[in-house]
């Protein structure tokens, strides 16, 4: 199947969704979180009225430099990984963002950096705990580690559903590999990345000078919540 199979509205939607989409990869370098061609940004299209296994999405090119990235240079696949348009191979990481849309229905975009200090976490197979107010407010509690897996199979994408299905973090960190990102969108899985960075840095630096002091639980939900709900606008 190839693009002209579908609607002009639906080719309107990808169109709209590959700009959106090289747009967000340039948040990654400008955030420190990739090196060279390293990390990958998707988005779902919705095909139908609501996400279902009809739907497509749009992801990185293999193996491009974010500086020579376009929005034609974005391709295309449906929700099994398979190509359906564009002129490059999509990226290595295809098969775990295809494997997460299929079964997390919710997702609406997925991100995977090998960001430093969230990468040195899942070196270590550890989780980042709970213990700045930040944290309870973005991610509910730790960001969680998930299992060992390669590339080639879905083996990533299993590992990432697995881990944060029922879980309130928007973030897994994939044991000696880094990490992947959820959100409603791009944008939203974009954000995700960007702060998992950001407090596995910090959490990093203030276990080297002294014992953390962990949050109550009922103040994560609290917190949590009050930032889910209420905070912005």
């Amino acid at each position: 199947m190839s693009l002209e199979n579908y609607s002009p509205q639906i080719q309107e939607k990808i169109a709209e969704t590959r700009k959106i989409v090289c747009d967000l990869h340039a948040e990654l370098p400008r955030w420190e979180l990739v090196v060279w061609t390293a990390g990958n940004v998707s988005q779902r299209v919705v095909v139908g009225d609501e996400p279902s296994h009809d739907d497509l999405f749009v992801i990185k090119p293999s193996g491009v430099r974010y500086d020579q990235l376009t929005p034609e240079s974005m391709v295309v696949c449906n929700i099994k990984g398979e190509l359906i348009d564009g002129d490059r191979s999509p990226s290595s990481d295809t098969a775990a963002h295809a494997y997460v849309y299929e079964n997390m229905p919710e997702v609406g975009g997925v991100v995977h950096t090998h960001s430093t200090y969230a990468t040195a976490w899942a070196a270590r197979g550890e989780e980042v705990p709970c213990v700045l107010t930040m944290m309870a407010d973005e991610f509910g509690g730790p960001v969680p580690i998930g299992p060992f897996a390669v590339i080639g199979d879905d083996s990533i994408g299993r590992g990432i559903v697995e881990t944060l299905k029922g879980h309130r973090s928007p973030a897994v960190l994939m044991q000696n590999h880094g990490p992947f990102t959820i959100g409603k969108d791009g944008e939203a899985a974009v954000k995700a990345a960007t702060m998992v960075e950001e407090v596995a840095r910090t959490v990093h630096i203030a276990s080297q000078l002294g014992e953390l002091i962990p949050i109550p639980q009922e103040k994560i939900d609290s917190l949590y919540n009050r930032y889910q709900n209420v905070y912005g606008q």
